[in-house]
């Protein structure tokens, strides 16, 4: 509709690629311009830059006609083509380019005389609180964009991956290095994840949303890695001033209610969040096993398919210690990392650290005692939460499960049904249905099922404080956020006030 206002046939406009061909001359871009259009992310800038120069190529130069072309140019376009006052003026870009190189010149020259009457005249100038606003918007966008799609910042809240990563660490995250996570929630305030400070609402809405899609990869995930991803299991969650919990996890466990106040009033009104999966918290841990894999804990040892995992070297698990009769220097603990920081001591227990094996050999060295800690066997706490299965299991002698892989066929049963039952209906969405003993995937009763996608397993170093996938299963590859990056910043005890952890700042995340 708007290309004959500009002497093109409106045909053209419907012929794909010449389109923007046609669209690239009429605001004075060369023909091979549209051509950027094919390079992800990239193409994003290039449409936006396109829509502004068309709508200026009719004289419309104000604020908010570059922004309705950027935000939604379709409408924009109409609108244009249907004002009789929208006047096609020739090539937009050439002419402001113009008028910057002038300006850019008289500035150097400082010909401040020539320089405000040239403004004064051009239909291209802007007023101070214009400049400042465009500024803002472009810097929060460009923020916005390489956030979503390259390279975010995360701070390490908890430690479950201490000694590797240390409460208070802030983190960047590549998002390309696994493929960009295209978006799925759309409408959101810039800058935030799900929830909005002080007020404590969502910072998104679920509608509109886009299917999930991922870019090529720049590398593959590997087994003994940390990742980044969103908590597989945090899709319906009571929210309170202490952390998420997940509605089947305070269904299980009724002791978070006496944990966290707050939270057994959420519990009584139902008061529970549904997130979609790219707006579930944050979660990093370690890549321990890889789809495909078979994977056992027997006396904290991993195992993988059958053999001895590798053991990060900064590894922790909880130990009862006994100092030796003849005292000890304090200063000797602190130099050696323990009890440095509110994380190392188990608040149940007075005399209980969690310390890696170096530290524990440090200790028994000068006397200590050590001993470590015997975790209960809690069959209906630990993933998948099916006694019949889990029966003797504890987070130090755990298994076996099968970690499912993309393609792979599967016999299902009554028997194993606990184990899959989660990855079939709510990761792959399928409509599962148990009626007696036969199992019914949409509609159909079966006695097999195919995986849609790879999943991984993911825990913790800090193997006895680390809720991972002992607890709650498989991580699946459309929540895979990224790879972590380096350390730029560290706080102790995430708190600027208890000191800069200087010598941590640089270093790099991707730990053993």
């Amino acid at each position: 509709m708007l290309f004959p206002k500009a002497g093109v046939p409106a045909i053209n406009g419907l012929i794909p690629g010449k389109n923007f061909v046609e669209w690239a001359k009429i605001i004075g871009r060369p023909s091979w311009w549209p051509l950027l259009l094919l390079i992800p992310i990239v193409n994003i800038f290039i449409f936006a830059g396109m829509a502004v120069h068309l709508v200026r190529s009719f004289k419309k130069y104000r604020f908010v006609h570059s922004a309705g072309a950027v935000i939604y140019a379709p409408a924009s376009f109409a609108w244009l083509a249907k004002n009789d006052k929208a006047i096609y003026d020739g090539p937009n870009f050439p002419k402001e380019k113009a008028y910057m190189d002038e300006v850019k010149e008289l500035r150097a020259n400082k010909d401040k005389t020539k320089l405000a009457r040239v403004i004064e005249k051009s239909p291209y100038k802007k007023s101070f609180l214009r400049e400042w606003v465009e500024s803002i918007v472009f810097a929060v966008f460009a923020a916005a964009f390489i956030r979503m799609f390259l390279i975010e910042a995360f701070v390490i809240p908890t430690p479950s991956m201490e000694g590797s990563l240390m409460v208070g660490d802030f983190l960047f995250v590549s998002k390309a290095s696994y493929g960009i996570r295209t978006p799925m929630t759309l409408a959101m305030i810039p800058l935030l994840h799900n929830r909005v400070p002080v007020v404590g609402t969502e910072s998104y809405l679920k509608k509109p949303s886009l299917k999930y899609h991922r870019l090529p990869a720049l590398e593959n995930i590997e087994r003994n890695k940390p990742i980044v991803f969103n908590w597989p299991v945090g899709d319906s969650v009571y929210i309170t001033s202490r952390r998420s919990y997940t509605v089947g996890q305070v269904q299980r466990d009724k002791g978070f209610l006496s944990y966290d106040r707050e939270l057994k009033s959420q519990v009584n009104n139902k008061n529970f969040v549904v997130r979609p999966i790219d707006k579930k918290d944050h979660y990093i841990k370690r890549c321990v096993a890889m789809p495909g894999d078979t994977i056992r804990i027997i006396n904290r040892q991993v195992y993988i398919n059958g053999q001895k995992g590798v053991n990060p070297e900064e590894m922790q698990f909880l130990n009862m210690i006994t100092p030796p009769s003849n005292g000890v220097n304090a200063n000797k603990l602190k130099e050696w990392g323990i009890g440095d920081t509110d994380s190392d001591r188990n608040p149940y227990a007075g005399n209980a650290f969690h310390i890696t094996e170096q530290q524990k050999a440090k200790l028994e060295s000068i006397g200590f005692t050590t001993q470590y800690y015997e975790p209960p066997i809690e069959p209906v706490k630990l993933f998948p939460h099916d006694p019949s299965i889990t029966k003797g299991w504890t987070v130090d002698n755990y298994g076996p499960v099968w970690v499912p892989k993309a393609g792979t066929t599967v016999t299902l049963n009554m028997q194993n049904l606990s184990m899959f039952r989660r990855v079939i209906s709510v990761y792959e969405n399928k409509k599962l249905e148990v009626k007696g003993n036969q199992i019914y995937i949409d509609g159909v009763q079966t006695d097999e099922y195919t995986f849609e996608q790879d999943y991984y397993w993911a825990m913790g170093d800090n193997r006895h404080n680390s809720e991972d996938s002992r607890m709650w299963g498989f991580v699946p590859m459309d929540h895979i956020v990224g790879k972590p990056l380096f350390i730029w910043f560290s706080t102790r005890n995430a708190r600027m006030s208890d000191g800069i952890r200087f010598d941590r700042m640089f270093k790099s995340a991707d730990v053993n």
